[in-house]
This record gives structure tokens, C-alpha cells and sequence, in this order.
């Protein structure tokens, strides 16, 4: 067999191989953890809020009167967006925020480089934003938090992979005493990340799927709260600062 030949198979080969790759790379993408379909009902069922969906986010509104601070919040890897629905919906029913879920590009935060406003002009009424994220959608939240429209940053079981010590944005960290990812230890080992005045909340029972509803998760222990307590638990946290 001549050289040419030979060549001409293994560049045959390594573009099948490369496109096999991508063609496997994009079914893992998409086989996310999928949320439970009751938990999302009772939200969209919900007298006190009103859920919108567009091709990139989710909002949830409240009926009654808007505070005018709003919330952009980050899924972590995999995650259906509609699985946090529940569990956000409560600080919305309790301050009258608004909250919008991203749909990450390819469900990864780290893929998704649209800027904050491709969400946040969803709201046009909310004057007061704050972007968080769980999991990794925590970490892509941080690297979004240098923006200037930004007034806070919330972190619900995760942390920052960059400095943010000196950026003086009000900062909340929700962690979980039972998370078997984003453990305690990992969250106080990032601390000095945040500024120094970031308020650090660790919720008793809460694991790291317990911040939405999309089932067990591997590597992380089992929940030790009911659903409506982590929400509860979560809102609470949230008031601390949306509520400022």
C-alpha cells in the first residue's frame, strides 16, 4: 500500500473517530436529570406566582406587587432547568422577586457564553439583580458577577473558581450540612474567595440535590429534610439578602 494511501485512511479514520466524539458528547450532554414533573405542577398551578418560558430561561413572577430585585440563576451540570422550580419559587411568593433560570447551551453553564442581559432583559421591571447558580452553574454565576449591573452574587451548594474578594457585592452562600459534593469543607476551603462580609448560611439536612427536584445524584448523601423544608430552608436564606 503507498504512503498517500495510507494517509488518506487515517485522515478518513480520524474524521470518523472525531465525529463519533461529538455525536457521543452530545447525547451525554443531553441526557440530563430530569425534574419531577409533580413539584413543577404545583408551581405552575400557584395563584401567588406565573411562570413563563422562552427558549432560553424560565421566569417566575410573582402576581401580586414586584419588589423590583430579580434573580438569575444558573442550573448545574445536567440539570433540567424546570427542576428548581419549586424550590425557588418560594422566595418569589414570599418577597415578590423575580426569578429567571437560565437554559444553559448544551445544559453545561461553562458552554453557555450569552451575557447576562440575553436573561435579564426577560424582566425589563426589575432594577436590582442578583445571579447565582447551584453546582457548577455557581461557578459560571461568579464569572458573570463582574458585570456592572450586578448588585449580588448567591452561590447555592458551590463556590468560586475566581477571586472575589475585593468586588463588594452582597454575597450569600447556601451550603448544605449533608452535601456530598459541594461538601462543607470544600465551601469553608473557598471562603476566602468571597468578600469578607458575604453572609455564609449552612442548612441543616439539606444535600446537594436537595436545592432542586430532580432525584438522587451520584456521590451524594441522602437528603434529610422533605422537600417543603429544604424549600424552606432555601428561602429563608434567600430573604436574608434579596430582602436588603
Amino acid at each position: 500500500m503507498s504512503f498517500a494511501r495510507r494517509l488518506r485512511i487515517a485522515a478518513v479514520a480520524t474524521v470518523v473517530v472525531l465525529a463519533l466524539v461529538a455525536v457521543g458528547f452530545l447525547v451525554w450532554a443531553n441526557m440530563v436529570m430530569q425534574g419531577d414533573r409533580g413539584r413543577a405542577l404545583e408551581v405552575w398551578t400557584d395563584d401567588h406566582v406565573e411562570v413563563t418560558s422562552t427558549d432560553h430561561s424560565v421566569v417566575i413572577a410573582p402576581t401580586g406587587v414586584a419588589s423590583g430585585t430579580g434573580l438569575v440563576f444558573i442550573p448545574g451540570a445536567k440539570v433540567d432547568p424546570y427542576a428548581y422550580l419549586y424550590k425557588l419559587s418560594g422566595i418569589v411568593e414570599r418577597t415578590g422577586a423575580t426569578v429567571v433560570i437560565t437554559k444553559p447551551t448544551l445544559n453545561l453553564a461553562f458552554f453557555d457564553q450569552r451575557p447576562l442581559t440575553a436573561f435579564t432583559s426577560d424582566v425589563p421591571g426589575v432594577d436590582r439583580w442578583f445571579v447565582g447558580g447551584h453546582s457548577l452553574g455557581g461557578v459560571r454565576a461568579c464569572m458573570l458577577a463582574d458585570d456592572p449591573d450586578v448588585a449580588g452574587l448567591v452561590l447555592f451548594g458551590s463556590y468560586c473558581a475566581n477571586d472575589l474578594s475585593g468586588s463588594g457585592l452582597e454575597t450569600l452562600s447556601i451550603g448544605g450540612s449533608l452535601d456530598g459534593l459541594s461538601t462543607p469543607q470544600k465551601i469553608a476551603d473557598a471562603r476566602g474567595m468571597l468578600p469578607p462580609d458575604a453572609v455564609m448560611v449552612e442548612v441543616e439536612g439539606l444535600n446537594h440535590a436537595g436545592f432542586g427536584d430532580y432525584g438522587r445524584q451520584p456521590g451524594d448523601n441522602p437528603a434529610g429534610l422533605t422537600d417543603r423544608r429544604e424549600r424552606d430552608g432555601i428561602t429563608d436564606a434567600l430573604a436574608l439578602v434579596l430582602t436588603r
